[in-house]
């Protein structure tokens, strides 16, 4: 597994190593940094701390992982937040370039981080996870390590409003599902009922006494004409859930439209024929596919040769992202796989979004979905 956002206790991820935000000097504070040493059994990891001695600010040490599930813990050393004027961010940068070097030089298969400096140190979140995102991105680019970012709640994980500040508007305008619920909120409640009851009426299933409950002492032909209405009922909610489920199965229209000439071109093509025709394009190579569509190297193999010939959803909205496509060349690339993109899916929408503002970082795309508890691209949540 390539990059993945996941919500946990640093202390528990089963990886080769884990990151600590460490002091300076020796000894723990709080947070991260006192949670890893009571984890892993403070005294012994003492014991290395002073033996290691101090850490420069930008610089990382490895030590054993103790009682940790992972083996090693990995301590970096950052700076605190002084208003973005003090080469803070150089600083937390070098933190992440010098984790990754360390883990690299130590056959790390698996690393998990948290988001350095947004805790204690006082960046802000926004800031720290832009950086987050861009120093890991850099590295995955050149490595196959599968590196966890770990939050701990919901707040630390967040984007500026300058990236997508218009993002859940947008889920309530085109996501159905939602929208049904918002505007039909008691679609079995009295409302209903009385609606469906004025219908049941009007066609002399029942009468207007008893169809409403308690109001007046039924007969058995009473009773029997409320089960025919029962059963009408639920024929017509069964319609009903048809008719929902034929909406998210339509695919949303879109306003650009590719030329005849280039619809009947890729006519015939299966749907990996149509990414490395895309790919051809574009000028990228299988691997720069693979990379910036955020999965893994097998993965990808076993499509590229046939192996699995039909990709998951998300690993098709990844390969569109990775390719840059626009909405039309997205909605025939996910059809050669008898996928759509759909109202009706959350995920689908928010994609959709980053696609319509040419925004095809699929990282900064699974912050989005994992802020919203959807399925990241490319890979699942552990």
């Amino acid at each position: 597994m390539p990059f993945q956002i996941v919500r946990n206790d640093i202390t528990k991820m089963h990886v080769d190593a884990i990151v600590n935000t460490a002091n300076p000097m020796p000894g723990y504070g709080a947070g991260i940094d006192s949670a890893v040493y009571e984890a892993a059994g403070k005294d012994k990891l003492l014991a290395k701390r002073h033996k290691i001695g101090p850490i420069e600010s930008g610089t990382s040490v490895i030590t054993d992982g103790y009682n940790l599930p992972a083996k090693f813990i990995i301590h970096t050393v950052g700076t605190a937040w002084q208003g973005g004027k003090a080469g803070e961010e150089d600083i937390i940068r070098s933190c992440y370039r010098s984790v990754f070097d360390v883990a690299v030089n130590n056959d790390i298969a698996s690393l998990a981080i948290p988001l350095l400096a947004s805790g204690s140190y006082g960046f802000p979140k926004d800031i720290a996870l832009r950086i987050a995102l861009s120093e890991i991105e850099a590295f995955m680019s050149e490595s196959d390590m599968d590196v966890y970012l770990v939050v701990f709640d919901e707040k630390s994980v967040s984007l500026s409003s300058e990236l997508y500040g218009d993002i859940d508007e947008y889920i309530n305008d085109n996501y159905v599902e939602e929208k049904n619920q918002e505007e039909y909120p008691d679609s079995y409640g009295r409302n209903e009922r009385i609606r469906r009851g004025t219908e049941f009426f009007a066609r002399g299933l029942v009468s207007a006494a008893s169809y409403v409950p308690g109001l007046f002492k039924a007969n058995k032909a009473e009773k029997k004409k409320r089960k025919e209405a029962e059963l009408y009922e639920e024929r017509a909610e069964d319609l009903e859930e048809l008719s929902s489920i034929d909406m998210c199965l339509s695919a949303p229209q879109f306003d650009e439209e590719r030329s005849l000439e280039d619809v009947i071109k890729n006519l015939d093509k299966t749907f990996m024929e149509l990414v490395f025709s895309f790919a051809d394009a574009k000028g990228l190579t299988d691997v720069e596919v693979q990379k910036k569509a955020n999965l893994d190297r097998k993965a990808f193999s076993k499509l590229k040769c046939g192996t699995t010939k039909n990709p998951s959803k998300s690993t098709a909205l990844a390969l569109a992202v990775a390719l840059e496509l626009d909405l039309d060349d997205t909605k025939d690339l996910l059809s050669r796989a008898g996928l759509a993109l759909s109202p009706c899916s959350k995920q689908d929408v928010i994609v959709q979004y980053f696609i319509e503002k040419k925004a095809y970082d699929i990282y900064e795309i699974n912050v989005a979905l994992f802020e919203h508890g959807e399925q990241l691209l490319g890979t699942q949540v552990l």
